[in-house]
């Protein structure tokens, strides 16, 4: 690990003095991550001078590292040729990625930089819809024929080797790129030079459709405990490879996501750091407006149950303890419920059994809370109030179980990311069910009609 805090006064003095040749030395033999955290420590003016003196192969490989915004400001400082370099240098899914954050107008220009070899290819990619396996995906692949000898492969994968996103697994493929296999390199050094490929072949292998979500790759790999999975047509022709270093990206973001609607945030399209205030204040203002109209009807039911409350001002003192309660028994059944759905351990189908074991453990805790609160309501009101207290708590805290088990299974049904049963609008609609449970209670067994 580099320490940043003793080279950055080093780095500013080199490039003061403009020793460019040796700076360059000095941070050739640099991880490309250590080089993109420290570049986003310099002044904007040093950062682009310190970016136009490193290797070609370096430059593209830190560049990938960047946030879009940063990508797109140092786009801005790099003349046409050095925009062309930086762009043929790059991976054709970083040159994807960064295609596709860019505004349509810069995207044009920067396409027209491109050889009609990478054009070709990055319009390819671009043609596919935007969260599919196809956008993250390189056609950059190793592959073989089947009538090959291993001997053969082994020299092809020597000689192409260097152009290829991973040389893990080798594919092999018929005449007309139809995706056969799909074999660990190790089959390849441990076989017998003569033998053929279709020999090793076991004609077991995994794949993933261009058009399939994102998402659905990332939980091949997960699944099968793959690194790389190839990527086909509907016809199994292989038309390139989605490596783990996407898909881990891929993961983090859609559970940066999930964690922002889990707050009733929207998710921000870039880093916390780079958002402006506007940026934060529109991601948040939506869900806290609608939350404002949904906790109407909260007290709608107040009101409506106005006489039973004056009757034993006592049940005021409980309102704040039990929907609170119940909120959060709601929150911890929905985050529950949209986790397991998210990883495929619940399936849509399976609602009815996961509704019946949610009742239960509903029963079981609103039975221990009620418990609590009985003896609370005792102690502050009185018998009547401790059975109101109880008993209301026993039924908010099944009924609060109960929709947060459902709402996510719904939206899924819906087809909405059940991330949105967020923990604020779970406890916002149990607010107003919480309530509605303890006046009808109250009033019943008071004897208040209202």
């Amino acid at each position: 690990m580099i320490n940043k805090q003793l080279i950055m006064p080093e780095i500013s003095e080199l490039i003061k003095k403009k020793k460019w040749s040796e700076l360059r030395e000095s941070v050739e033999d640099w991880p490309i991550p250590e080089i993109a955290d420290l570049m986003q420590t310099l002044e904007k003016q040093d950062r682009v001078v310190f970016f136009r003196i490193l290797p070609r192969h370096m430059s593209a490989a830190v560049f990938s590292h960047f946030e879009p915004e940063q990508q797109n400001s140092l786009l801005v400082e790099l003349t046409d040729d050095e925009t062309r370099q930086l762009l043929s240098n790059l991976a054709p899914d970083d040159r994807t990625a960064l295609l596709d954050e860019l505004p349509a107008q810069v995207t044009q220009q920067l396409l027209s930089l491109l050889s009609p070899q990478d054009l070709k290819e990055a319009r390819s990619l671009l043609g596919y819809p935007e969260e599919s396996a196809g956008r993250l995906m390189t056609p950059d692949y190793l592959s073989v024929r089947p009538h090959w000898t291993i001997g053969q492969a082994l020299d092809h994968i020597r000689k192409m080797g260097r152009q290829s996103e991973t040389i893990n697994v080798i594919y092999v493929t018929d005449p007309g790129g139809k995706l056969l296999d799909a074999l660990d390199l190790q089959l390849f050094i441990l076989s017998n030079p003569d033998k053929k490929v279709e020999e090793i072949m076991d004609d077991t292998f995994i794949s993933i459709p261009a058009f399939a979500d994102r998402e659905e790759a990332v939980q091949t790999v997960q699944k099968y405990d793959k690194t790389v999975l190839p990527v086909v047509d509907s016809e199994g022709m292989l038309l390139g490879i989605v490596t783990i270093d996407d898909l881990l990206d891929v993961a983090e973001e859609e559970a940066t996501e999930d964690f922002q609607k889990g707050a009733a945030v929207a998710p921000l399209r870039t880093s916390y750091r780079e958002a402006t205030i506007w940026d934060l204040f529109s991601k948040r203002i939506s869900w806290l407006i609608i939350l404002v109209f949904v906790n109407l009807v909260s007290s709608g039911v107040i009101e409506a149950f106005e006489e039973v409350l004056a009757s034993a001002i006592a049940l005021a003192f409980f309102i704040p303890l039990l929907i609170d309660s119940g909120g959060n028994a709601g929150a911890q059944s929905a985050t529950l419920m949209v986790r397991a759905i998210a990883i495929g351990d619940i399936k849509l189908r399976q609602w009815l059994q996961t509704v019946g074991k949610e009742v239960l453990v509903g029963i079981a805790l609103g039975v221990a809370m009620g418990a609590a609160s009985w003896a609370l309501g005792l102690y502050r009101g009185g018998a009547e109030i401790g059975i109101v207290v109880g008993l209301s708590m026993v039924l908010i805290v099944l009924v609060a179980n109960i929709i947060g088990t459902l709402l996510p299974f719904l939206l899924t049904r819906l087809n909405i990311d059940p991330a949105v049963a967020s923990s604020p609008l779970i406890t916002t609609i149990v607010d107003a069910a919480g309530l509605l449970i303890y006046f009808s209670i109250a009033s019943l067994v008071i004897g208040v009609t209202m």
